[in-house]
């Protein structure tokens, strides 16, 4: 289960609701800013609502959508969306899904054939399942792009991040660097457990994002806005 290797990044996170799709889109910004035509991906999505125009939408696809520039039509970007919002293999076994890694691979290979960076958001953690014989690390491993960790700061990060640091590097990946995703502003020591986890990954730390402000924060069954992506990209450097 390989393919030639696209240039890009694949997003995955200590947790789910931990900011991949907000540094996904601040990192399509910022290497379209520094002149790549960068495109989104996902592998798969769970989760849907319906917008004013009664159309049916996914908020991370539609955040991937805007920092990629394009409209809400073409091309592609998931392969697989299902509408429930809850573990991607669960509800695509309970619809009769098979989500197959080869379909999966062979969209991102077309996409990597027309633009020259694709940066893919996993779902979830980096070990979600995606059948009863594969698991996002799986494809990750076939897909063979550098990985980003992002690490939502909240109680138990720590933990987390080095447990999914260990997983990527069983699969011969390597970390492209690592970004705190600030997710509130009550988190006790904050600074202390950014240095803590300074000190225990051996990968680039590329930034910190602050709380975003107020007037920025996603609104329920919602992509962020581009002002929110752009926010981000001014707290992170692009992987060397």
């Amino acid at each position: 289960m390989t393919i030639n290797t696209p240039t890009g990044f694949f997003v995955t996170g200590t947790d789910t609701e931990v900011g991949k799709t907000l540094l996904s889109g601040a990192l399509i910004l910022k290497l379209r800013e520094a002149g790549s035509r960068a495109i989104g991906f996902k592998p798969v999505v769970a989760g849907t609502y319906i917008d004013s125009n009664g159309q049916k939408l996914n908020e991370d696809l539609e955040t991937l959508r805007i920092a990629s520039g394009l409209n809400s039509q073409e091309p592609s970007l998931c392969p697989y969306v299902l509408d429930e919002a809850a573990a991607p293999h669960l509800v695509a076994k309970k619809n009769d899904v098979y989500l197959d890694s080869s379909i999966i691979l062979g969209d991102l290979h077309s996409l990597s054939q027309q633009f020259e960076v694709v940066v893919v958001e996993g779902a979830g953690g980096f070990l979600v399942p995606l059948s009863e014989q594969e698991d996002l690390g799986d494809l990750a491993q076939a897909m063979d792009l550098p990985v980003i960790l992002v690490v939502g700061m909240r109680l138990g990060c720590i933990n987390h991040a080095l447990l999914t640091c260990e997983a990527i590097v069983s699969r011969q990946l390597t970390i492209a660097g690592w970004v705190a995703n600030t997710l509130s502003e009550e988190m006790p020591l904050l600074e202390e457990n950014i240095q803590t986890l300074k000190d225990r990954i051996f990968a680039p730390f590329l930034g910190v994002i602050p709380t975003l402000p107020k007037q920025l924060q996603k609104p329920e069954n919602a992509p962020y806005s581009i002002e929110a992506l752009r926010f981000a990209a001014e707290h992170i450097k692009l992987p060397e």
